[in-house]
């Protein structure tokens, strides 16, 4: 009555098995969306030239964007020269328009 064996199962011939329709699962599955917010530069530079200096979260409320979208925008806009760091510290920095 040692009932503890069963010789006739085979764990790993079913594992390979297993790991290789998990694999396949995920492949095959529909693809997830990019979704890109882009600030309207028009409305943007205005909010920049009415005030002294701005600030990514300044821009970022007042354009209704998320704040890593206002700060790709302000980074392009210095790397342009349309405006430019003025201070701050530890990521919270200024920015100024450039006077013509």
């Amino acid at each position: 009555m040692a009932g503890g064996k069963n010789s006739t199962t085979n764990k790993q011939g079913g594992s390979k098995d297993s790991k290789k329709s998990k694999k396949d699962k995920g492949d095959s599955g529909p693809r997830k969306a990019e979704i890109t917010v882009m600030v309207n530069e028009k409305q943007a530079m205005k909010i920049i030239q009415n005030s002294k200096v701005v600030t990514v979260q300044d821009l970022a409320r007042q354009t209704g964007v998320k704040i890593s979208a206002a700060n790709a925008f302000l980074r392009e806009s210095a790397a342009k020269g349309t405006v430019k760091k003025v201070g701050g510290y530890a990521g919270h920095h200024l920015y100024q328009v450039v006077s013509s």
